[in-house]
């Protein structure tokens, strides 16, 4: 039986139209299948300690498990934890394995993803950097202050008290010069080493008086003497020549 050529038109856009949408769900499909590619591992230190992260950027979301080795020449010597689910996004999601690695250590990851799609390693297998984990170190905490000792508390210098409290000082009056006496000595005498005079007795150096007072008050007491016993043989002859 012929297809007239109007019904022919129709059916060859249908299958125009059919083949299109298989070719886009083919891609579509692919574009959303799990594969081992989109999953990474890196080792890490996180607060000084060491850790495993493996990051899965699977966009459909599929449910993996990853389970982590230890690896010595190309044989399993330990696993690394429990193994951990997660789930991909296209931005990446992040799974961490607390393990404190050695330097240029080896690991094997293994993925098993999207039921029977994934099931195989990361390759190649992680390689941990060439120097290991820093221990943080935590701020040292302040020392208390400790109580003084009795030497330090005796020997501390006490606050200055009030200017208010301290006494009047006589050392605010300007005191008296008293002239030095080798000042008013003549040149050529000898200064005689007597003490200085009293403080009352300041006025003596205002008159003049000297170390020669002394020597001055002789001279005068021997004058005084002849003098009266002049007076005392004048009058003596005086009577002995009235008696004749």
């Amino acid at each position: 039986m012929s297809i007239s050529r109007r019904t022919a038109r129709p059916l060859r856009a249908l299958c125009v139209a059919a083949a299109s949408a298989a070719l886009a769900l083919g891609a579509a499909g692919t574009a959303l299948a799990c594969d081992i590619s989109e999953f990474s591992a890196e080792a890490k230190c996180v607060d000084g300690n060491g850790v495993i992260v493996v990051t899965d950027k699977d966009a459909s979301g599929a449910p993996a498990v990853v389970t982590v080795f230890l690896e010595n020449n190309g044989a399993d010597v330990k696993r690394i934890g429990t193994p951990r689910s997660v789930k991909g996004t296209a931005r990446g999601a992040t799974v961490s394995f607390t393990e404190d690695w050695q330097p240029n250590a080896e690991y094997r990851v293994r993925v098993k993803a999207g039921g029977k799609l994934v099931d195989e390693d990361i390759e190649p297998n992680l390689r941990t950097p060439s120097a290991a984990c820093a221990s943080a170190t935590p701020s040292a905490p302040a020392s208390p202050a400790k109580p003084g000792t009795p030497e330090q508390s005796a020997t501390a210098t006490p606050s200055a008290p009030a200017t208010s409290a301290a006494p009047s000082t006589p050392a605010a009056r300007t005191p008296v010069p008293v002239p030095s006496q080798s000042s008013t000595a003549p040149a050529g005498t000898t200064v005689d080493n007597a003490p200085s005079p009293a403080a009352g007795d300041s006025h003596l150096a205002e008159t003049g008086t000297s170390s020669r007072t002394p020597l001055i008050a002789g001279i005068a007491v021997a004058l005084v003497v002849v003098g009266g016993g002049a007076v005392f043989y004048g009058l003596r002859r005086r009577g002995t020549g009235s008696a004749r």
